[in-house]
């Protein structure tokens, strides 16, 4: 399976914004653990529905989950001030133009100035919007598979449900991979 592949190379992946094993991360923030490349999928019976999600984007739009229901959304938290979501960037670009049927959707958390997060935005070529989230509330409402790290990425099924979770900076090979598996059920 293709999927098992990419697995074998985001095993290598590790580190991350992430926590120094005593719930505070490299950044002093407290709630996030090791980005170490893992990833989850789950079965479609073990599947939870995914919080909606409703806030303004970094263009100042107001935008809901709700607003994608019956397409499989690939949804991922960064923050322009982590080295890793920086590194990821190109990756997730590269993911969202092979899967054009796919509705991509950032959450930019931590930040607490709009501007650098927009200049990441730029910077990357991101066509695909984030919702501003500085406080991290909207990430409270995952309960069964949290994204637990900064960088995290959740694949959510056609249902509304949460199907994967990738724990730090992934590869546009393992998140395509993943979202095909997720598509066929």
């Amino acid at each position: 399976m293709r999927l098992l592949a990419a697995l074998a190379t985001v095993a290598v992946i590790t580190g991350g914004c992430t926590s120094d094993g005593d719930g505070m991360n490299s950044d002093g923030l407290i709630g996030f653990e090791e980005g170490n490349g893992s990833v989850l999928i789950l079965p479609p019976d073990e599947r939870e529905p995914a919080p909606e999600l409703v806030g303004t984007t970094l263009e100042g739009e107001e935008l809901s989950t709700e607003d994608f229901a019956g397409q499989v959304i690939v949804l991922n938290v960064w923050g322009s001030w982590c080295a890793p979501c920086r590194a990821e960037a190109p990756a997730l670009v590269s993911a969202a133009d092979q899967l054009p049927e796919v509705q991509f959707l950032g959450i930019n958390t931590r930040d607490l100035d709009p501007a650098p997060a927009q200049a990441f935005v730029r910077s990357f070529d991101i066509d695909y919007p984030s919702l501003y989230d500085p406080d991290g509330e909207l990430l409270l409402g995952f309960g069964q598979v949290p994204p637990k790290a900064i960088p995290s990425t959740l694949v959510i099924d056609e249902s509304g449900r949460v199907a994967a979770r990738m724990l730090g900076e992934v590869t546009a090979t393992v998140l395509t991979g993943v979202v095909e598996d997720v598509q066929a059920g």
